[in-house]
């Protein structure tokens, strides 16, 4: 997919990229700000609270980037990475299955050697988590941030540049999306007349150099899911994208969220374990790739 063009072509890519990664860091401020107003003004709580910033977050990113594609570069959507019915449901599945593999054996590896120790399980709890936390995280965060990032930017830098640099110029607009949006959430809420809202580049209450080291590898991993299949499904970023949150969420922060079931890391050196999950998801994803390319040969 990667060519060498000339100078003006190189800039075009980026120029498409940065489009690509302003789109979602859009959606996701705007989607929070304006769905948070909402919620607040009509009182809604819980599940409803959540969806509704998500839904807009979606509703912005995904057709706007669909008309960037289509309208902008006259190009398939195909060439973004959204395939079939059929092999977008086995691209998912090898998201979910490389990324929940992973994370059991090398969380599981930490369960043995003490660094990790595991609450009671309450099986419907974590059921009905699963399944609330997925949609939120689909339509906030896995579908809209690959769609806009590995899917339009990553491609559009592919066209025009070397994979590697196409890989890591992705990874750095990846890095300013949380910064980004929290500018335009920021800028949505004083518009409506709320209350002032944090800027960022990490969540409250989250070191900002370990977010920024954790996304970078998160980022780099989700580049790699994209490489997996010989039609580079976007569904396999979607599957990872999907996993990763939902396991970080149990395992990090489950007794808050109500999980069902959570951990408790018994020494600093424990969080290591989330990278390095991610770090054996990344390593699968190429070895897959590769060994379909000696098939192919």
């Amino acid at each position: 997919m990667a060519q060498e063009v000339s100078g003006g072509g190189r800039a075009a890519g980026l120029g498409r990229a940065v489009v690509g990664a302003g789109v979602v860091a859009l959606a996701l401020g705007a989607g929070t700000g304006i769905g948070t107003a909402v919620t607040d003004a009509l009182g809604i709580t819980g599940f409803g609270a959540r969806l509704l910033p998500a839904l807009l977050c979606s509703s912005i990113a995904v057709p706007l980037v669909l008309v960037l594609r289509v309208r902008w570069d006259h190009r398939s959507l195909t060439g973004i990475g959204l395939t079939g019915p059929r092999e977008s449901m086995a691209a998912l599945l090898l998201g979910v299955v490389v990324t929940g593999g992973s994370a059991a054996a090398v969380l599981g590896a930490g369960t043995t050697i003490g660094w990790v120790r595991w609450g009671p399980l309450d099986l419907t709890a974590l059921l009905a988590f699963v399944l609330t936390n997925g949609v939120i995280a689909l339509l906030l965060e896995a579908l809209p941030e690959e769609v806009t990032l590995r899917g339009y930017a990553w491609t559009s830098l592919c066209e025009r540049h070397r994979a590697v640099l196409a890989t890591l110029l992705t990874t750095a607009l990846f890095l300013a999306i949380p910064g980004a949006a929290s500018v335009v959430s920021a800028a949505v809420t004083a518009v409506l007349g709320g209350g002032p809202s944090p800027i960022g580049i990490a969540p409250a209450g989250e070191d900002p150099f370990s977010y920024l080291v954790l996304l970078t590898v998160f980022g780099l991993t989700l580049v790699a899911a994209r490489t997996a299949t010989s039609s580079a499904s976007l569904w396999t970023c979607v599957g990872t994208h999907l996993t990763f949150l939902t396991i970080n969420r149990v395992t990090l922060f489950g007794q808050q969220r109500g999980a069902g079931w959570s951990a408790e890391f018994t020494t600093p050196d424990a969080v290591l374990l989330i990278p390095a999950y991610l770090i054996v998801a990344a390593l699968t994803y190429l070895t897959v790739a590769h060994l379909r390319r000696q098939r192919s040969r």
